[in-house]
């Protein structure tokens, strides 16, 4: 029996964070496939939804709208025919699970007064969304990006519950460039003068902030030479409706302003400020050695199958976070494989060239860890439709 994708919000109950703080925590998820199957779980990027395939509901769009549909769904990868597929959107966003934008007990949004949140609290409050749902054994936990970070924490955190892992497009921590980068991306939203300290709901919101630190994180998910190869100094076919900048005048709008402009516009109306905030900090502050004396010990439990995929354009989560995180299961009993995937196209490489992750992914799901190779092959099959548009995915 196969079933299509089936969503819902469950009540886990009170939640205690790890950075202090309690609150009733709704966890919303989608599923797909039969629940009497092996279940995957996927977990989502940075500003992702539980929506990984298939359309999503009015007002979710961009990356968060069907993310991994090339990935997700009958005879993909990822085969709903085969698994039970669950996807939840984690604490501190905006997609159905508690975040600040979230109604509290005095029926005004949490706001500010949200607790702090870390990757390890997404990983336990999955843990208990499968628990309400009686799954106790994950065949699987595949995440990108940030989703690869959740992904290898479930394994330090539950490595009983898991028999196979795919982290993807990730690293063990970020590196001091990404802080910074990621730094300013915060000023920009709490220096937005609609801000008002995180108070802004019913009233205009930090729009301009969030539109500039979101142009700063499009800039961090491609490489340098597929910005070459896509823009390079071209001028912009449209013109912006106003200019305000006084030193553009008599100076051409180029193609990468145009394209940074339009996404960041568009990421606005789907996103909230404060889950962009509370997201980003929990990005900068995972370390996967956190507790622990190294790397190798944090993974030192996991007896399982892993798979680690990486990107060689990608300067975000850089191939040799991969190999860290590589190394760190070859020395315990996990059996690795590490796939390097030449490409340039930079840390989008995992949701736009899903004919390069599938296939490994697959293998991994069929075969184990072993029998993924680590020489990346392009998949041409048409379960692999070219995500490469004029306007690409935000991780």
């Amino acid at each position: 029996m196969t079933r299509g994708r089936r969503e819902d919000v469950v009540n886990v109950g009170s939640f205690a964070f790890e950075r202090g703080g309690e609150l009733d925590l709704d966890v919303a998820y989608a599923e797909y496939g039969d629940p009497e199957n092996p279940t995957v779980l996927v977990c989502h990027a940075l500003t992702g939804s539980q929506y990984v395939a298939g359309p999503a509901p009015e007002g979710v769009s961009g990356q968060a709208a069907g993310w991994w549909d090339a990935l997700v769904g009958p005879g993909k990868p990822i085969d709903t025919r085969a698994y039970h597929v669950v996807c939840a959107n984690v604490p501190g966003s905006c997609y159905g699970t508690t975040g600040p934008a979230s109604e509290g007990p005095d029926g005004e949004p949490y706001g500010p007064d949200f607790p702090s949140v870390t990757v390890g609290d997404w990983t336990r409050s999955q843990a208990l969304l499968l628990d309400e749902l009686g799954v106790s054994t994950l065949y699987a936990v595949v995440g990108g990006s940030v989703g690869g970070m959740n992904a290898i924490d479930w394994v330090k955190r539950y490595p009983e519950r898991v028999e196979r892992v795919a982290a993807i497009a990730t690293s063990p921590r970020l590196d001091a460039q990404c802080l910074a980068l990621n730094t300013a991306a915060r000023r920009a939203i709490t220096n937005d003068p609609n801000y008002d300290g995180g108070d802004y709901y019913g009233g205009p919101e930090p729009d301009g902030g969030l539109a500039v630190a979101r142009r700063i994180g499009h800039a961090m998910y491609l490489s340098k030479a597929s910005m070459r190869d896509r823009f390079g100094r071209r001028v912009a076919e449209r013109q912006p409706e106003a200019r305000e900048d006084p030193s553009a005048e008599g100076f051409p709008y180029r193609d990468v302003a145009s394209y940074l402009d339009y996404n960041a516009e568009r990421f606005t109306e789907r996103f909230d400020a404060n889950s962009y905030l509370y997201l980003l900090r929990a990005l900068d502050e995972y370390d996967l050695a956190e507790d622990y004396n190294s790397d190798a010990e944090a993974l030192a439990n996991y007896a399982g199958d892993a798979l680690v995929v990486s990107f060689t354009g990608d300067w975000h989560f850089p191939v040799d976070g991969g190999e860290t995180i590589a190394e760190a299961f070859e020395a315990g009993p996990a059996a690795v494989s590490h796939r390097v995937v030449e490409s340039e196209y930079g840390h989008d490489a995992f949701l736009v060239e899903p004919d390069r992750v599938g296939p490994p992914v697959r293998t991994l799901l069929e075969q184990g860890a072993n029998a993924v190779t680590t020489t990346a092959t392009r998949d041409t099959t048409p379960d692999y439709p070219r995500v490469c548009t004029g306007l690409l995915p935000d991780a």
